[in-house]
């Protein structure tokens, strides 16, 4: 008769865990969790204790009184795992975590150590603060980790990990931008918790020699001023959508790249004379002090927009545009921005394709084309940066195009003029 195999069973033990000492010197104590030669370590509420401390707790005549509670607690905590193991038929980690952590994880401390948890509180600050669009993005990034890994804890992010979940998103056929910003958002996360304590300076995965966020350097978005031509004397039937699309796509152009949303909240009060000062709505909700206004020059082009598609009404407070209400909220403000882009980017990217365009044209291409051809008729960074409302000119590096093929060409033919 053969014998059919035993199936391998999990074991659990809380442990000192001597990987990481502290700056008291003691360690922390975690459950320890074997399964067919794979170990996860948890955090559990429990002292942290020293190499001595330990080795009393495990000695017979135990005196000290605090120390023989954090044993007692110690046999309820492995107690506990045995009991979970019986009540899963096939154990994975996953399994394990959700059923034994349900009464493990309540308390003050373990939510701080959770990064789902911090990502949760993330996004209800953002929403608070009405930053809906950027609370969608960790929305997304925190679903995104939630399916690479059940359960999340800070000690648990390291460089490694990191490696791995990046190896992961790229699998899944995610481009480097998008590895790019939802790293991003766990680094943010990661530093909010290191500014806290929760994890020390020398457990952070990010950095030089650990782990590098990938920065993503999208080319060829910006438009030569042919093609820009090209668009711009394009006949759209008045009053349409594609008349309006392109019209709105032309004055974020002319007006320094100004964003969309942007467009939707200016006010009269920011027009004076032939000067429009904003403060961008992407930093206006930042803590950065003494941020700097964008001061957009009004010309001949973009007045004539502004004249055909503004409000009659041109009270201080008023929007200048009709496309928000007064007292928007800010989901409906990013449901009308977001509808707004979308027109522009199909009706502009139509035209472009009919004329023969050979790139995408969307209203981020118009941002880019403004610095690009700024820094292609000889201005300088420092001017376009602050005509971008940017604080850092690796930002406005990062918006510049390379060249045009003609210019490459003309460069590389000097290669070899040699002199008779």
């Amino acid at each position: 008769m053969v014998k059919t195999p035993r199936e391998p069973k999990p074991t659990a033990a809380v442990v000192l865990d001597t990987r990481r000492q502290k700056q008291d010197g003691t360690y922390p104590l975690r459950l320890r969790v074997t399964f067919q030669r794979e170990r996860k370590y948890y955090s559990l509420k429990l002292p942290d204790l020293t190499s001595i401390e330990w080795e009393k707790l495990n000695g017979e005549r135990l005196r000290d009184e605090r120390i023989r509670e954090v044993r007692d607690k110690i046999k309820s905590y492995e107690s506990d795992a045995d009991t979970v193991f019986k009540d899963i038929p096939r154990f994975t980690f996953a399994r394990f975590e959700k059923l034994y952590f349900t009464d493990h994880t309540s308390d003050a401390k373990s939510k701080a150590e959770d990064v789902y948890h911090a990502f949760e509180e993330q996004v209800k600050k953002l929403e608070k603060q009405g930053s809906v669009s950027t609370a969608s993005i960790y929305r997304t990034t925190l679903n995104s980790l939630k399916s690479f890994k059940a359960r999340l804890r800070f000690e648990e992010i390291t460089p490694a990990l990191l490696e791995k979940y990046d190896d992961w998103l790229i699998e899944r056929n995610k481009s480097v931008t998008t590895v790019s910003i939802y790293l991003r958002n766990v680094r943010t996360i990661v530093n909010a918790a290191k500014t806290k304590g929760i994890i020390t300076v020398e457990e952070y995965p990010f950095g030089k020699n650990r782990y590098e966020v990938p920065a993503a350097r999208n080319i060829k978005k910006a438009l030569t001023l042919a093609e820009i031509e090209k668009i711009y004397q394009y006949k759209t039937e008045v009053g349409s959508l594609p008349d309006r699309a392109k019209d709105f796509w032309f004055f974020s152009y002319l007006c320094n790249g100004i964003n969309i949303k942007d467009i939707c909240r200016l006010r009269w009060k920011d027009i004076e004379g032939d000067r429009v000062t904003f403060i961008r709505a992407k930093t206006a909700r930042t803590k950065r002090r003494n941020q700097k206004a964008v001061v957009v020059i009004l010309t001949d082009a973009s007045r004539s927009i502004l004249d055909k598609w503004a409000n009659q009404h041109q009270a201080p407070d008023s929007y200048v545009f009709p496309i928000l209400p007064p007292d928007v909220t800010p989901q409906r403000e990013r449901e009308l921005v977001q509808y707004l882009t979308r027109s522009i980017n199909k009706y502009v990217g139509r035209i472009a394709i009919e004329l023969g365009v050979d790139k995408p044209v969307t209203t981020y291409t118009a941002r880019h084309s403004f610095s690009t051809v700024l820094k292609r008729s000889g201005a300088p960074i420092e001017f376009i940066s602050e005509s971008l409302g940017h604080h850092d000119l690796r930002t406005t590096e990062s918006y510049l195009d390379s060249f045009e093929d003609d210019v490459k060409r003309e460069y590389a033919l000097a290669l070899t003029k040699f002199k008779p």
